[in-house]
């Protein structure tokens, strides 16, 4: 079995390497990856020199690149990974998201179809379904939940998902598409909620939340979410979309408190910043379906999970300033002339 990981340098895409190394030691992996902001060869420095694993240093967007690997692996299956995620990042450059997310993923999947890979698989999110009202606590997104999404992002990742799933019909691809919810755990680049706040209580800086902080997500340990994508690759129907959450429905303030909590700081650090653009009000996934399908439920409460979170950042402070100082895209330059 070859298996693409693209996107494998960032957070759950290496996370998902860490895993099905361990998992599944007897496969061959090629991680593509073209190293922007948020990928960080360190996440993967691990397995750089082990049997059966090669790093690709390219954009899923580059066609001429995407083909010429491609025709040489000959891959067995592809996991899509690669995405440009941060919803503000989207809103002030709507361009970009469009051109990785959507039009990098038709260049796989083009590739996908010419080199008859047994098995497509894209990684997609829970925002594609737009939000929940916050007082309708028994609503929740199942895979029938109508597309309707807010942002750019969203917008692009929804694309993506519908090329996908055309692929499958058009062309009998086989493609599945698992839509998943708010991920957290080490590595997560320190833009999203959990890292930022963990970087900047330890630095006693103030800690941003957008208006009340009464937004609420449904929170879902990286580890899980890896089981559930190697489960889907496994055992998953071609065609099919499986909804991946955590059963861990919190709101953006609780969270920041659980941090400040565990660190000992203060929540007079927290300031109350103007809100998102369209920002979405609560996200809640039903996994029913693969819990029932292919027998995965999520292992990680939120209170074991957010702890380990927690401690690893600050046993790993090192990570998080060569980020926050940019000394991490030395790294990733000096890669990216050594894997081209």
């Amino acid at each position: 079995m070859k298996m693409l990981i693209t996107g494998g340098a960032g957070f759950i895409g290496s996370a998902f390497i860490r895993y099905m190394l361990k998992k599944h030691p007897d496969y061959e992996y090629v991680c593509l990856d073209c190293l922007t902001y948020a990928g960080n060869i360190k996440n993967i420095e691990f397995a750089l020199n082990m049997p059966g694993f090669r790093f690709a240093c390219g954009s899923i967007s580059d066609k001429d690149y995407v083909d010429a690997l491609f025709e040489k692996e000959k891959f067995d299956v592809v996991v899509n990974f690669a995405a440009e995620s941060h919803v503000d990042r989207s809103i002030k450059n709507p361009d970009l998201v469009v051109e990785t997310n959507v039009m990098g993923t038709l260049t796989l999947l083009n590739a996908a179809r010419k080199y008859e890979v047994k098995r497509f698989h894209q990684i997609s999110t829970d925002e594609v379904y737009g939000d929940l009202p916050l007082d309708r606590p028994d609503l929740f997104f199942t895979e029938e939940t109508p597309i309707r999404t807010s942002s750019p992002y969203s917008s692009s990742k929804a694309g993506a998902d519908l090329l996908a799933l055309a692929f499958y019909r058009t062309y009998g691809l086989p493609v599945t598409v698992s839509r998943c919810s708010n991920n957290y755990g080490p590595r997560q680049f320190p833009e999203k909620l959990i890292p930022l706040m963990i970087a900047k209580a330890l630095r006693d800086e103030p800690l941003p939340v957008y208006g009340e902080g009464l937004n609420v997500r449904d929170w879902l340990y990286v580890d899980d979410h890896c089981k559930a994508v190697d489960l889907i690759i496994s055992n998953g129907k071609p065609g099919e979309i499986y909804n991946v959450g955590g059963h861990n429905e919190k709101q953006n303030i609780e969270v920041v408190k659980t941090v400040l909590d565990r660190l000992g700081k203060p929540y007079g650090l927290i300031e109350h910043v103007a809100d998102r653009a369209g920002h979405d009000l609560r996200y809640a996934i039903d996994p029913s379906k693969i819990s029932a399908q292919l027998g995965w439920e999520p292992e990680t409460d939120f209170e074991t999970g957010i702890a380990s979170t927690i401690d690893w950042y600050i046993e790993n402070r090192s990570w998080t300033d060569d980020i926050l100082s940019g000394e991490y895209l030395k790294y990733n330059e000096k890669a990216a002339e050594k894997y081209a």
